[in-house]
């Protein structure tokens, strides 16, 4: 009989209601604990081509984003001899063959040169040329953004000042005031506040050629029009000489703060083009999608309509402003403005991945374990590695401690950047940051791929020089080993001149004990 229902009502209110359903059906298997690690019967695409507005360009380093995908992702080159490979699927609609790269990649280095389209329109996105406002750009390092999805280990793409990747020639893309919808999932933890963290419609020649020749997502702590509201960072429209909260530029949502620290973020825009554009986002582990504005096209000259030239840009703005830095795991575009229960369908879809679940090993110095690092010297049992505005310190972790306190504690352990006998350490709360010395005190920061700190967030284990736990040398100073000192954490030497080189309880300073994590 409910079938009978549906093939009775219009195809638009038809593929709305079942792109309802599938986000009705996904929502309660999670909310009985039906298993999601496996590829869904439906993947973000397949939504939207029932909601009747399908896909023209589908981009993901870590996923299938159809049911029936089956073919690459991205590709990489290794800088030993500049070979590429393409690296595809476990399986078809599935995840990332990550430990295709790792092979590889293997005792050299990688960069990613190109991000496969899923689509039938084949839009392809390769290392972006010299644009009105930037030199041309470089490729992103292939493991700087370790993370997991759906319980696989696999590699986002991590975007620093001076990367970036585009497609000019594009098919199917909307132009000239056609309406289009797009979303990416990005990080609320790697956000600068320069232009452009985009993903979207760009000119076609990397030219600033006017207003409302662009349509893209933006996201980042730039505020182009004020009042903003909050510290960010904010979704925006980038829609060219303007990064637009709102039909006057500057927010008009007092609620609209930004999405804080969130380690991974669903970011929406819908535009159809002519008189009305919408900003949602949503946290992409849980929960459902928040509208921050929907209503008219700019105001000022040249947006209404609007002038998009079909391009396809990541990373930077459409003159190939590239300051900016950002996260990028999935993105799709769309011919038409998807229905709001199409987006809540995605939304849905991209919760049940399980972005930044738990790696599954725990307390180990495995690549891909789930970690803490205790200190053993008598006066600090109870205190514990973690990360404070940016810098290492030690502190005193319980079971009461707050939640970010906990996640703050906790690393993923990998195989050292600079040396894959040696060890690696990733924030849990912050993916793709790593531990590392600079000027021998520990930070943690982003990973950007440069030697100098592959080699600084790389550290050799041997055992405890107590006789207890495990030290940890530094890859590029072997005489210096991971140290806790009046409550900082160094790389520090057994005597030295510096205070933190005391002899002083040294060999119990340096000692660890590898311990489960304090984040599940």
């Amino acid at each position: 009989m409910f079938l009978r229902f549906l093939r009775t009502r219009p195809r638009r209110l038809r593929n709305a209601t079942l792109a309802a359903l599938s986000a009705l059906v996904t929502v309660v298997a999670l909310a009985v604990g039906v298993p999601q690690a496996s590829a869904a019967t439906s993947l973000p695409c397949d939504i939207y081509a029932t909601a009747g507005t399908p896909c023209v360009a589908a981009h993901s380093l870590v996923r299938a984003l159809y049911s029936s995908y089956n073919g690459s992702l991205y590709q990489v080159q290794r800088a030993s001899d500049s070979a590429t490979a393409n690296i595809g699927l476990l399986a078809a609609g599935g995840y990332a063959n990550a430990a295709a790269q790792d092979s590889f990649c293997s005792g050299t280095t990688c960069i990613i040169t190109k991000i496969y389209d899923q689509s039938a329109r084949h839009n392809d996105l390769t290392i972006e040329g010299a644009g009105g406002a930037g030199v041309a750009d470089v490729g992103a390092p292939a493991d700087a953004l370790p993370v997991t999805v759906g319980g696989h280990q696999v590699y986002g793409l991590e975007i620093s000042a001076g990367m970036g990747y585009r497609d000019n020639s594009t098919s199917g893309v909307a132009t000239n005031g056609a309406a289009e919808g797009m979303y990416m999932v990005t990080s609320g933890t790697h956000v600068n506040g320069s232009c452009c963290f985009d993903y979207g419609n760009a000119e076609t020649n990397n030219q600033d050629t006017g207003n409302g020749h662009m349509d893209a997502i933006n996201f980042g702590t730039e505020c182009w029009f004020a009042p903003c509201y909050g510290s960010g960072p904010w979704v925006q429209a980038d829609l060219e000489n303007g990064l637009f909260q709102s039909d006057s530029g500057y927010s008009k949502n007092t609620a609209n703060t930004g999405t804080g620290a969130i380690p991974f973020v669903t970011a929406l825009l819908k535009n159809n083009g002519q008189d009305h554009f919408a900003l949602k986002y949503g946290n992409a582990q849980s929960g459902s999608l928040t509208t921050t504005y929907s209503g008219g096209e700019p105001t000022t000259s040249g947006y209404s309509p609007m002038h998009q030239e079909g391009a396809i840009v990541l990373g930077t703005g459409g003159d190939n402003s590239n300051g900016s830095i950002g996260s990028f795991f999935e993105g799709v575009m769309t011919a038409g403005i998807p229905t709001d229960a199409a987006d809540n369908s995605v939304q849905a879809n991209i919760v049940s991945v399980g972005y930044g679940g738990s790696t599954g090993t725990t307390g180990t110095l495995a690549a891909g374990s789930e970690i803490s690092l205790r200190a053993t010297t008598s006066c600090c049992t109870a205190d514990y590695i973690r990360h404070q505005n940016n810098a290492a310190v030690l502190s005193a972790i319980t079971s009461s401690s707050a939640t970010v306190d906990k996640g703050d504690a906790t690393w993923i352990v990998r195989k050292g950047l600079a040396d894959s006998s040696c060890y690696s350490f990733e924030s849990r709360n912050y993916p793709g940051d790593f531990l590392r010395h600079y000027n021998y005190q520990l930070y943690r920061q982003p990973m950007v791929g440069t030697t100098q700190f592959r080699q600084d967030a790389t550290f050799c284990a041997s055992t405890g020089k107590s006789g207890t736990g495990t030290s940890f040398a530094s890859y590029n100073y072997p005489t210096r080993y991971l140290r806790h000192y009046n409550y900082n954490v160094y790389i520090a030497s057994d005597g030295g001149s510096n205070a933190f080189d005391s002899a002083t309880s040294w060999t119990d300073d340096v000692s660890w004990a590898v311990t489960a994590p304090w984040a599940p």
